[in-house]
């Protein structure tokens, strides 16, 4: 399987690059120091030539988690027309975002939050080594690099203006995604899954008695939708590759316990509920 399904050439080639700039470093580490060391920020397609993806999950893996995003894309849509039908396609950024807050179902009560604790306790019995890389990878680009990368190889087949417009509108709706996640999860206040049983990410070091951080919603699936919706209309051929690639991201917060799957659930409505309301104030 093509681990960056849907990613079109060169940029299908980023694996191959990134391996020979290991090779290269392996023998004049001066020279690749020098070239990292001259971009002050690296762009999302750098980051992922430096450190190409590794075999991700199967589609069977991922299947489940991926159905119960695509569950949310109704609700999302059914729930946006009550918005849109009051302020139309005005750009109203506050409102909105307290608007989208409320839509978020309240958390799930204490046992069927636990029996999800107890369904990634299953799943932490079963890590492998190759999911644990593969997990650690889509954690760390899960949320906008892999999304800006996506839309980097679509740009170069749309003329520069509308292009940059795309660019800073994916921007704007990835970083209104990111500000409702947390108010949200500020306000429900619950505690990640590896804050109720540290044991399931000893790396994260969780003082005794800590009830941060927070994990209701998601913000890699708030920010995984948002993006899955915004491309989607921009590419519908291409939606399929979209969802999939969601869905690795959404399975690897289970796969190592940072998040239950209500909390997934809830951050994907949310997502869908952003995507749409930046293609409508941008007009598409």
């Amino acid at each position: 399987m093509n681990v960056l399904r849907g990613i079109k050439w060169p940029y299908a080639l980023i694996a191959l690059l990134a391996v020979a700039a290991v090779a290269v470093g392996a023998l004049r580490p001066q020279l690749v120091t020098a070239v990292t060391s001259s971009k002050k920020k690296p762009s999302a397609t750098d980051k992922i030539k430096q450190d190409p993806p590794p075999t991700l999950f199967t589609d069977d893996e991922i299947a489940a988690i991926g159905k119960k995003a695509d569950d949310q894309r109704k609700k999302a849509d059914a729930l946006f027309v009550r918005w849109k039908k009051t302020h139309g396609a005005a750009r109203d950024d506050k409102a909105f975002a307290v608007w989208a807050a409320q839509q978020v179902p309240a958390p799930p009560a204490a046992a069927p939050r636990t029996a999800e604790l107890h369904q990634d306790q299953q799943l932490a019995k079963a890590r492998t080594a190759a999911g644990k890389k593969a997990a650690t990878w889509l954690e760390l680009h899960g949320k906008k690099d892999i999304w800006k990368l996506y839309l980097h190889d679509q740009r170069e087949l749309v003329p520069a203006q509308q292009g940059n417009a795309e660019k800073a509108e994916l921007k704007a709706a990835l970083k209104l995604a990111k500000t409702i996640s947390d108010q949200v999860a500020a306000k429900d206040k619950q505690p990640a899954p590896y804050v109720l049983d540290p044991s399931l990410r000893p790396d994260k070091h969780i003082e005794p008695g800590a009830k941060g951080p927070y994990s209701y919603p998601s913000r890699h699936a708030t920010l995984s939708a948002t993006a899955v919706t915004y491309l989607s209309a921009l590419s519908p051929h291409r939606a399929a590759d979209y969802d999939w690639m969601r869905a690795e991201v959404l399975y690897s917060r289970l796969y190592m316990a940072g998040h239950v799957t209500s909390d997934i659930a809830a951050g994907t409505l949310l997502g869908d509920l952003i995507g749409d309301y930046e293609l409508t104030v941008n007009r598409r």
